[in-house]
């Protein structure tokens, strides 16, 4: 069985398309940023073209934006380990995927290049069940952001990054992209921003929530659940027939916040870390 590279994200979606929107729900990422490529072309994520792949033989793909770590779908350990042996020669930092395909890659990759490797943090995934609103809402009202919110909403997402152990990079494209298409809700008080949260673009009836953030000041009054909420609905009521997160293992907090309002975990994922 061979893997296939390519820069071309319409060559990717063509070829791998059909079996990643066949399990939009374990697909999420690679879906939603390819999709994002295809819409901004190959800079949307820094300067360094997209790598994609594809495996034929069994339904496994892989892609990667430079600098960052390859993203891989479900796939059997050989898979993994084929994969390892044709980006080997690359400059990867690291991988991330379901936790037995991260593993059998890291296995391989430390067997070919020398170099270690570490899980430096694990995620979950989540699928909104029944939407549970907060017995006691917070007080305020949602609204989409716009044009005249982006100067805040790139402030609140360096800010985020920075929280979550993360350097800030391309935050100004994620908003804009966030913009677009309506992806952004900001919670208010008394008129007053007071935390915000995106969604993906709509992917195979799918959109995953993100980067919710409430700043310090205003934490401890319910605005993460209550835009958690407005956008779960918004979701729904726009005929979304999945409604995914990603949460931090490590924050028991949010998982457990998450939860109480009708998400269902699915899998556990690693991010494994090389270290040479």
């Amino acid at each position: 069985m061979v893997w296939h590279i390519t820069k071309d994200v319409d060559d990717f979606l063509d070829r791998a398309g059909g079996f990643l929107r066949a399990r939009p729900v374990e697909n999420t990422v690679l879906l939603t940023i390819a999709d994002t490529v295809r819409v901004h072309g190959p800079g949307a994520y820094g300067s360094e073209a997209p790598v994609f792949g594809w495996r034929d033989g069994e339904e496994a793909a892989f892609l990667r934006t430079p600098p960052r770590e390859a993203l891989l779908s479900a796939m059997s350990p050989e898979a993994a380990a084929e994969l390892a042996g044709v980006l080997s020669e690359a400059v990867l930092p690291g991988v991330i995927g379901p936790d037995a395909t991260a593993d059998a890659f890291a296995a391989e990759w430390e067997r070919l290049t020398g170099s270690g490797s570490r899980v430096h943090k694990k995620q979950r995934l989540y699928r909104l069940g029944a939407l549970v609103p907060p017995t006691s809402p917070a007080k305020g009202s949602a609204r989409v952001a716009g044009s005249a919110d982006r100067d805040l909403l790139i402030d609140w997402m360096a800010a985020f990054y920075r929280e979550v152990g993360e350097e800030p990079h391309q935050v100004e494209e994620f908003i804009d992209d966030k913009l677009a298409h309506d992806g952004m809700l900001l919670w208010e008080l008394d008129g007053r921003p007071v935390s915000m949260g995106g969604t993906t673009r709509p992917e195979s009836a799918m959109v995953r929530i993100q980067a919710i953030y409430t700043p310090r000041e205003h934490r401890g009054q319910g605005f993460a659940g209550a835009v958690t909420t407005a956008l779960s609905q918004a979701a729904l009521d726009a005929g979304m027939s999945h409604v995914l997160l990603f949460t931090d293992l490590a924050n028991p907090t949010s998982n457990a916040l998450y939860q109480r309002l009708g998400y269902v975990p699915l899998e556990d994922r690693s991010m494994v870390e090389f270290i040479a």
